[in-house]
């Protein structure tokens, strides 16, 4: 009995220290938040009973992502610590309960959008931003200043105001679900890796290393919280510091309220379970603050988060649908991208009808068949996400979804280098929508930005025999002047 207990703690352990792998420092998750908290749990819950059995590096005792080679490290002057968090409404009374015991009575709490981008620590001092740190492992994380200054609404120097000489604020860097599609759209255009959703784009934006291509990048913030020195001789209550940093120039979000009893939160958090899909970004939750100081200091921390302070958040939204076909795109660099074709299904307030499949990898993954029943998530992925196949409505007779071996536009045997995901066509002289992306992309306003020309018009050029090459474009450019 005790060895299959400390071989199901090893083996959770090992699952979620590589889901945090590829989640902070590949920018890759591989399941759903709810998901990984689900095994989170369990595994706290078998590490309280059997302690014994317990790893050093046990994601328990994380907070946050590892550090980066690529940047200086910088200790946090107080630790940023993760929150609790919970997806149930009687954990959240539970919650209550606790503070109120306590402190004993009821309590003012703020409530806030939980944004679902990257953690950033922000120090000023006389009103000039010094540095912008990182979560990192709560402890240290990477200096990024340069690339936050990139951010617009960030201000580099306060005006004139009565904020003390040296502070943090800290908050969250995200990007507008617009932005994401566009540049996402751009990527696949370029055949580039394209990004699952807006928080790994932002996460891979923040990291890179040269900050006049993050500037390319429209990243955003909200800033919801300060720490400072003799922080209660300036404030007594976290409500009226944000009201402060608001009139010293930070941006805050004006989704925030000031609660007077747990009832009012949950109707907070009933509002924006529907609400959110409204909003131009993207948030996977309600973040719940005691709003008095002196109570927070009362109240304290754990060893990985405050007990003043949780998050409810939001389950990711999942419909059943069925699986009418896989198709197969081309891109102009050759990578053929599976797609799978639904019935059509309303979900998060869209109707989806394709989902991306992005690889063989996914396709065998989730055993796929024709005709499939299966479940389609969009929670915080703006691009709908199949993750998993019903195999009880699954036909006896159903064949599984084979990847072709061959290219769905000109025939070719398909290529997959060894370490790579991706399948490929190798015939780019012959593949029509490598031949058509190619002089798409060269006519484009970011290349040679050619007008008159559309994409539409390089079809018809393709399909009269006019265009097989990019000199091909200048030949009948200049034969046409001649006429």
């Amino acid at each position: 009995m005790s060895q299959d207990i400390q071989a199901k703690i090893a083996q959770l352990t090992a699952e979620l220290n590589e889901y945090n792998y590829q989640y902070y420092v590949l920018a890759n998750p591989v399941i759903s938040d709810y998901e990984f908290d689900i095994k989170l749990k369990e595994l706290e819950r078998l590490e309280k009973e059997y302690p014994q059995y317990r790893d050093p590096n046990s994601p328990t005792l994380k907070v946050g992502g590892d550090i980066t080679c690529k940047f200086n490290t910088v200790k946090h002057r107080w630790p940023m610590l993760s929150l609790s968090n919970t997806y149930s409404e009687q954990e959240l009374r539970d919650f209550d309960l606790r503070v109120q015991k306590a402190i004993g009575h009821p309590v003012d709490y703020v409530c806030e959008l939980k944004f679902d981008g990257i953690s950033i620590s922000l120090t000023y001092e006389k009103g000039k931003l010094t540095h912008a740190v990182t979560r990192g492992d709560g402890m240290q994380g990477d200096e990024v200043t340069q690339n936050v200054k990139t951010i617009r609404k960030i201000p580099h120097q306060l005006k004139q105001g009565d904020y003390p000489d040296l502070f943090e604020i800290r908050g969250e860097i995200f990007m507008h679900k617009a932005a994401f599609l566009r540049l996402n759209k751009e990527r696949e255009e370029n055949g580039e890796q394209t990004y699952a959703n807006p928080r790994n784009f932002t996460a891979g934006t923040i990291k890179l290393q040269d900050s006049s291509e993050v500037a390319k990048r429209p990243l955003d913030c909200f800033l919801y919280f300060l720490y400072m020195d003799n922080r209660n001789k300036l404030f007594s209550t976290h409500w009226e510091s944000l009201q402060k940093v608001k009139e010293w120039g930070f941006p805050v979000s004006e989704h925030t309220k000031l609660c007077s009893s747990i009832d009012e939160v949950l109707e907070f958090i009933h509002y924006w379970d529907q609400a959110r899909h409204k909003l131009s970004f993207e948030i996977d939750g309600i973040v719940i603050k005691v709003n008095e100081y002196p109570y927070q200091e009362e109240l304290g921390f754990t060893a990985k988060s405050p007990r003043w302070a949780t998050s409810f958040k939001f389950k990711a939204e999942q419909v059943e649908t069925t699986l009418l076909s896989v198709s197969y795109q081309v891109g102009r660099t050759g990578v053929v991208t599976p797609v799978a074709n639904l019935k059509p299904v309303p979900l998060a307030g869209t109707t989806v009808k394709r989902a991306s499949l992005h690889n063989a990898n996914e396709i065998a993954r989730l055993d796929l068949h024709e005709g499939d029943s299966v479940f389609v998530e969009k929670g915080g992925e703006i691009i709908p996400k199949i993750i998993a196949a019903n195999p009880e409505k699954r036909k006896p007779d159903a064949k599984p979804i084979v990847y072709p071996t061959h290219c769905p536009e000109c025939n070719t045997p398909l290529i997959r280098q060894e370490g790579e995901a991706v399948h490929y066509c190798p015939n780019e002289n012959g593949c029509k929508p490598q031949i058509v992306g190619k002089v798409q992309h060269f006519i484009g306003r970011k290349m040679m930005d050619i007008q008159g020309l559309g994409d539409e018009t390089i079809e018809t050029f393709y399909r009269l025999g006019l265009v097989r090459h990019i000199s091909d474009l200048y030949t009948y450019i200049t034969d046409a002047k001649s006429w």
